[in-house]
C-alpha cells in the first residue's frame, strides 16, 4: 500500500479536500508553472494521448481531472466529431478552463463540471473514451476512482491515464530524486502563493505506484488490455487499457 500523500500536514481535512483547496489556490498560476516544471515536455506527452484517443473514433470522451481543459481542449480539435465533459472537483480550476474553452469557441463541444471521480455523475457504458492527466495520484482512494471510471466506460471502450513516475536507471533516477525534492518545491514557492502545493506534488509523485504496479490495480479494477510506455526516461509513464 502507497504511502498516503495529503497536501496539508496541519489540516484535519480529508486528502479530498485538501486536494480541492490545493488547486483552488493555484489555478491562477497552475499552467504556467507546469510548463516551467516540465520544461514544456508535457506539451508532447498530452499530443501521445491524443493521438491514441483520436485513432479510436469516439464519439464521446470523459476528462477526469480536468484541471483548467488543456487536455479536453485538445481532445476537441483532434477529434471534431467527439463531445467532450471536462470533470474536476475544483472550481477555481474548471473557472480558469471555462474562460479557455470559451476562447477557442469550443462551448458546444466541452463541457466543464464539477464532480468526484469516486462518485461519477453518469450512468453505466457512458463513454467511448476516458482520460486522466496527471490526476489519478490525487484520488483519495485510488481503486474506487478506477472502478468507477470502469463503470462509466463503454465496453471496447479505451481510458488512458497519463501520470508521474520514478526513473529506475542511472543517471536519470539519481538526477530526478535531486530535482523533485529540491529544485521542484523551490520552483513551488517562488512562483505559488501556496507554499505546501508543488512539495506536495512532488511527494505524491515519488510515493505513487507506476509501472507494473499501476498495471495490476487497474487490472484489479476490471480493465483488461492493460499497458505502460514510460516517457523521456521514466519521468512520466502513458497508461492504456480497455473494458471487456
Amino acid at each position: 500500500m502507497a504511502k498516503k500523500v495529503t497536501p496539508y500536514k496541519d489540516s484535519d481535512l480529508g486528502k479530498k479536500q485538501q486536494v480541492t483547496q490545493m488547486f483552488d489556490t493555484i489555478s491562477g498560476n497552475y499552467d504556467g508553472l507546469n510548463r516551467v516544471i516540465s520544461f514544456g515536455i508535457d506539451v508532447k506527452w498530452r499530443k501521445k494521448v491524443v493521438a491514441a484517443i483520436a485513432a479510436s473514433r469516439p464519439l464521446t470522451v470523459l476528462d477526469i481531472a480536468t484541471g483548467t481543459g488543456d487536455l479536453a481542449i485538445q481532445i476537441a480539435e483532434a477529434v471534431p466529431q467527439a463531445k467532450i465533459t471536462g470533470l474536476d472537483i475544483s472550481p477555481g480550476m474548471l473557472k480558469v478552463g471555462k474562460e479557455k474553452v470559451s476562447k477557442k469557441n469550443l462551448d458546444s463541444r466541452i463541457d466543464m463540471v464539477i464532480g468526484d471521480s469516486e462518485a461519477l455523475p453518469f450512468d453505466e457504458n457512458t463513454f467511448d473514451a476516458i482520460t486522466v492527466a496527471f490526476g489519478v495520484r490525487n484520488f483519495e482512494h485510488l481503486e474506487k476512482g478506477l472502478t468507477e471510471i470502469c463503470r462509466v466506460l463503454k465496453p471496447g471502450g479505451i481510458f488512458m491515464v497519463l501520470e508521474t513516475s520514478v526513473p529506475v536507471k542511472f543517471p536519470f533516477k539519481q538526477g530526478y530524486r535531486i530535482y523533485s525534492k529540491t529544485l521542484l518545491p523551490l520552483i513551488g514557492r517562488i512562483f505559488s502563493k501556496d507554499r505546501s502545493a508543488y512539495a506536495y506534488l512532488s511527494e505524491s509523485a515519488s510515493v505513487f505506484p507506476y509501472g507494473e504496479a499501476f498495471n495490476n490495480i487497474l487490472r484489479k479494477s476490471g480493465f483488461i488490455n492493460v499497458s505502460d510506455k514510460p516517457q523521456t526516461f521514466g519521468v512520466a509513464t502513458i497508461y492504456q487499457a480497455s473494458k471487456k
